[in-house]
């Protein structure tokens, strides 16, 4: 053995952290106390210090193409819209031990427990108030605190289900907590994602097998919600406000991992005191939802009236004891800011004992000794609203931090506090510990905190074995929030020992296969929609195509067929350049936005390509000329709608998403030929115009091999509008659509057949019945008639 190895992994362990800083009175995760490395980042640090700057750079863009690959950005929505940026993912994960990991998780637990009894007294007995343990206006003049649900028992019987807590370390090393997150925690579903490009980084040759996994977390909770549907007969689902909200991608993540539906306000029902969703199969039950909506938009009935994010009756519901909302309406209350000033004298009047873990030290400035402790010391504090939800280092508006108001005012803060005083509270200033970061090819230390997660199971809580931790972008401890520059990263527990493996899938009872889920009806539109705007945008690149092909065969924008083309591309509202801003663009981002609203159920190949062939076409816009180049162009954006179209048709499973996305499809591809038969087929259309009909429809070569003639108006008609073996034409399209009509709910009934298939059955006899020659310009017009009655009565019977 060579003795020197272990001096030599010293000497790189030693060389790697050289230099690395933390500034002085903080707690540091990497270094301990004498600046010595900590034991758990060791085996870490001594795989990391033999790795190039080269291969790091590797390692790094792999984290960040599977971030992209996957369609994990930072969403940030204001007043202007909704904004993307990467994923700020810091590749460097924070490390913890178990036995550290043991107390938090100790804490935690005891922790959302006690915010549970806040929560069942507040909303039924009220003896914190009765007795003065808690001011009566912190809980009846709070916003969060919703009167309706006064007395409404949970049917589970618990009014929190999924938990999260900011957490710091102090500068003695101990932990302490920031904020709780009741409301609607967001995170977990980020937390997963971190994991798995921080171990794509991090792949061998590091050691993995000592880190505690993930999925046995998510399996215990998700195994709760269901018990908990089934005993109320019902169906569970993920509730979202929808695309708008920053954190929508998560959501639609945690649905697709857990196998969850994920729903919006709309798509619910109250009918009877049950809540219902509108699938393409009719109205189904559905008996709990985890909850990602804030709780005073859920039901514009009883809660605000001006939601549009809601369902009216969801209250009524809960209060019949027909569905359970994880967490319940309401549980923001324990949320507020100004509860931590209070908590350890709930905890000890509750439970008799302390806080395992200490909170933040918070003063309520609506008593007077309180008030006057934070004016003389204001200006090493936070001072802010007592009944905000946001935490320290997300305080923005009207706000004092360390003496300085953050809208900029010059005002006396001693004045404001004094009349202000019940609507503030303050904290003491945060001194969060440093982990370190990779910048410019060395650690950096940079402050952090850990947002820890706990769930609710059949066997009482489990708390996530790792987190989702905020990295600063400076030493500025305020700087954390994503707005400002701040970054994320995985949280690693490490075990001394090997730890079991762990996954989603359940082992117990005999193997059955799962039935298909249900398909909301919106899903079912948006899916639709999706298949019809890429084919609407490929039809318009082969125009595109075709047109440029011409431009660059004559030389003239003026040429009878080129003309002809250009006013048809004119009539579709496609300008005859390549253009960024155009038909084409807005229709790929129209499809881009139909596959958002249903990123659960719609695969994350099929999403990057939709985002690359977007992306192709903006990069060929800046740059091409009209003619050859552009057309050599717009042939390289075909293939990528080709590759679209090959990952829907071979890797989409048969469900009954598939058949709408594909009857979409069919529908656009039928109305595109038509309209370009029209124009095209035209007796007064120009020589040659035929022949880019058939082009467009990508038949060149059939009509070569079937007609071996020139091209005429019967041979073109008979080929594009009346084969039903051309996958190009019209009635190819139709008996498609009727295939899987046929197999959508209530297509037949009692033995009588729907509306719907009754419409597209007329339309395919009189396809498969049709002569060429009766197929004339007010034929055509009547089928393009036949083809959008088509779409409305599908729209009617399945999608209302």
């Amino acid at each position: 053995m060579d003795k020197t190895a272990p001096a030599a992994a010293e000497d790189a362990v030693a060389r790697l952290v050289r230099g690395y800083a933390p500034p002085a009175g903080v707690a540091d995760e990497m270094l301990d106390a004498a600046g010595q490395v900590r034991p758990v980042w060791r085996p870490f640090l001594d795989r990391f210090a033999h790795l190039s700057a080269e291969d790091l750079s590797r390692r790094f863009a792999r984290g960040d193409h599977y971030l992209r690959d996957a369609g994990i950005f930072h969403r940030q929505v204001d007043e202007g819209g909704a904004s993307e940026r990467d994923w700020p993912l810091s590749h460097v994960p924070v490390l913890l031990e178990e036995a550290d990991w043991t107390r938090i998780k100790t804490a935690v637990i005891q922790r959302v427990d006690l915010l549970e009894s806040v929560l069942a007294d507040l909303y039924g007995a009220g003896w914190l108030v009765r007795e003065g343990v808690l001011p009566a206006e912190l809980v009846a003049g709070n916003p969060a605190f919703l009167r309706p649900m006064v007395g409404v028992r949970p049917p589970s019987g618990h009014y929190l289900h999924f938990a999260a807590f900011e957490i710091g370390r102090a500068p003695d090393g101990s932990w302490f907590v920031l904020g709780d997150r009741t409301e609607a925690p967001s995170g977990a579903g980020f937390a997963l994602e971190n994991r798995v490009a921080t171990m794509r980084v991090f792949s061998d040759p590091f050691d993995h097998d000592r880190v505690h996994r993930l999925a046995g977390f998510f399996g215990g909770f998700r195994d709760a919600l269901g018990a908990s549907a089934r005993a109320l007969d019902g169906r569970m689902a993920i509730l979202t406000p929808g695309l708008g909200t920053e954190t929508y991608d998560e959501h639609a993540y945690i649905a697709r991992y857990l196998g969850m539906m994920l729903l919006e306000g709309e798509d619910l029902t109250v009918v009877g005191g049950r809540v219902m969703v509108r699938t393409v199969a009719g109205l189904k039950p559905i008996s709990v939802l985890w909850r990602r909506l804030d709780a005073a938009f859920a039901d514009p009935l009883e809660l605000d009236d001006r939601s549009a994010l809601g369902t009216p009756g969801l209250v009524s519901a809960m209060r019949a004891g027909n569905v359970c909302m994880a967490n319940a309406l309401g549980a923001g209350l324990v949320q507020t800011r100004a509860l931590l000033a209070f908590l350890p004298r709930i905890s000890d009047y509750l439970t008799g004992a302390p806080l395992e873990m200490p909170n933040i030290a918070t003063w309520w400035c609506g008593q007077r000794r309180e008030r006057e402790y934070v004016i003389g010391q204001h200006a090493r504090m936070m001072v802010g609203p007592a009944l905000s939800q946001e935490l320290p280092f997300e305080a923005t508006g009207d706000t004092l931090i360390a003496g300085r108001f953050q809208d900029g005012r010059d005002a006396d803060p001693a004045m404001w506090i004094e009349k202000h005083g019940r609507d503030l509270v303050g904290q003491e200033a945060v001194n969060l510990s440093t982990t370190p970061v990779w910048e410019d090819g060395a650690f950096r230390p940079r402050p952090v905190m850990i947002r820890v997660f706990a769930a609710r199971t059949a066997s009482g809580w489990k708390v996530m074995p790792g987190g989702f931790a905020r990295i600063g972008a400076s030493e500025d401890a305020t700087a954390l929030s994503l707005r400002r520059g701040g970054r994320v990263a995985d949280v690693w527990v490490v075990s001394p020992d090997t730890v079991p493996t762990e996954s989603l899938a359940r082992s117990d009872g005999p193997f059955r296969r799962a039935a298909d889920s249900l398909l909301p009806a919106r899903a079912a539109d948006n899916l639709m929609w999706l298949g019809r705007y890429v084919e609407r945008a490929e039809h318009m690149i082969r125009l595109l195509r075709a047109y440029h092909l011409r431009l660059a065969e004559t030389g003239r924008a003026d040429d009878p067929r080129v003309e002809r083309i250009g006013a048809h591309l004119e009539a579709l509202g496609v300008p005859r350049e390549i253009a960024a801003k155009g038909a084409v663009s807005e229709t790929l981002d129209a499809a881009i936005r139909a596959a958002s609203k249903v990123r659960d159920r719609f695969s994350v190949d099929g999403w990057a390509a939709l985002r690359d062939l977007r992306a192709d076409l903006a990069d060929h816009s800046a740059r091409l000329t009209p003619g050859d180049e552009a057309a050599r162009a717009l042939s390289e954006l075909l293939r990528g709608t080709a590759g679209f179209a090959g990952l829907v048709h071979d890797n989409m499973y048969r469900f009954v998403g598939w058949r709408f996305l594909s009857i979409g499809r069919a529908l656009e591809r039928a109305a595109g030929m038509i309209a370009t038969l029209r124009d095209f087929a035209d007796a007064e259309a120009p020589e040659g115009c035929l022949d880019a009909a058939v082009e467009v429809g990508d038949s060149v070569m059939t009509h070569r091999r079937r007609y071996q003639i020139e091209t005429n108006r019967e041979t073109v008609i008979d080929l594009l509008a009346l084969d039903a073996r051309n996958p190009r034409s019209i009635h190819f399209q139709i008996a498609l659509i009727r295939r899987l009509a046929a197999d959508l709910p209530g297509a037949e009934v009692s033995g009588a057949l729907s509306e719907p298939m009754r419409a597209i059955l007329r339309i395919e006899t009189q396809l498969a019945t049709a002569e060429p020659s009766e197929l004339d310009d007010r034929a055509l017009r009547k089928l393009a008639r036949g083809v959008a009655g088509i779409s409305e009565r599908l729209t009617a019977a399945h999608l209302s």
